[in-house]
């Protein structure tokens, strides 16, 4: 079940990568406001985007957070060259080195956890204590994120986003892999959590992609979530993290890259806030059309 649970996994996170390049394009264009629910484009994003997120719900029921989460880093490198074709360009070379980075170096870390799949079990104590923990993260994320402007305001509100959107993983972790064919288990505070929680990360989100730096966020979200997921895994959940010291050189290195990855992808140039203009339509004096003429 558990690699079933990874391919599933992996098409999840190939349709979250598409919907939120989707996403990405119109914030940029509208802002992170309720504009966004007139454009069809959000729309199709999201529901792509929402496809990709319950496949990964699917994949979490039947496979551990450990095993999961490291899937979905491989798509940076196919979310970037999208939101870049989006806007109308190529690809810039830093962009594509950039994601490669991030990706291969979250992996390399991702990879380093044993895979032990275990029956999820979280008490309402741990969980009111993990969504204190990653609101005052959002809190400290956004706040700092006001003051600034450039990559660095996209990476904090990336982070903050990440932390949320890992919470998720976690309750649907618990919740779908503690069901054991009795649907009677949905019947807890955690099944109503998650809805939430999903749409605190939707807005965390936009707000993140309309910065500009698409790249840097998406990143940042991806780097986040995992190594959240990771954590709240082994602390909450009773999944093992590595142990033994031989490791912690590939961790390194593989630490080293995403952080290269990551400064990489920060030091590019932001998509446009606005498509460019149209110019006027002349008309047969050679003088541009008023509307008022028109009239």
């Amino acid at each position: 079940m558990t690699w079933v649970g990874m391919a599933i996994a992996l098409v999840g996170a190939l349709g979250y990568a598409l919907g939120a390049a989707l996403q990405q394009f119109e914030a940029v264009s509208e802002g992170a406001t309720l504009a966004l629910v007139r454009r069809p484009r959000w729309w199709i994003g999201g529901v792509i985007g929402f496809t990709g997120a319950s496949l990964h719900a699917v994949a979490l029921s039947m496979a551990p957070l450990v095993v999961v989460q490291p899937v979905s880093v491989a798509t940076l490198v196919f979310a970037v060259p999208l939101a870049a074709t989006l806007h109308g360009r190529r690809p810039r070379r830093a962009e594509i080195a950039g994601s490669i980075a991030v990706a291969v170096g979250l992996l390399g870390l991702m990879l380093l956890v044993p895979a032990h799949n275990v029956t999820p079990v979280l008490s309402d104590a741990h969980a009111l204590e993990l969504i204190g923990c990653v609101a005052l993260v959002v809190a400290v994320t956004f706040t700092m994120a006001r003051r600034l402007k450039g990559p660095a305001k996209a990476l904090l509100m990336a982070v903050g986003a990440g932390a949320v959107t890992a919470t998720v993983s976690t309750f649907v972790r618990v919740v779908g892999g503690g069901l054991q064919g009795d649907l009677g288990h949905l019947l807890h505070w955690f099944t109503l959590a998650i809805p939430v929680l999903l749409v605190c990360a939707v807005v965390l989100l936009q707000k993140s992609y309309a910065v500009g730096y698409f790249g840097i966020a998406y990143a940042g979200v991806q780097v986040v979530d995992p190594i959240t997921s990771v954590t709240a895994g082994a602390v909450l959940l009773g999944e093992s993290l590595p142990t033994e010291a031989g490791k912690a050189v590939p961790a390194l290195l593989a630490a080293g890259l995403l952080i290269a990855g990551t400064v990489t992808l920060g030091r590019l140039t932001p998509d446009q806030s606005k498509p460019a203009a149209v110019p006027a339509e002349p008309d047969r004096i050679g003088g541009p059309v008023v509307a008022s003429e028109v009239a």
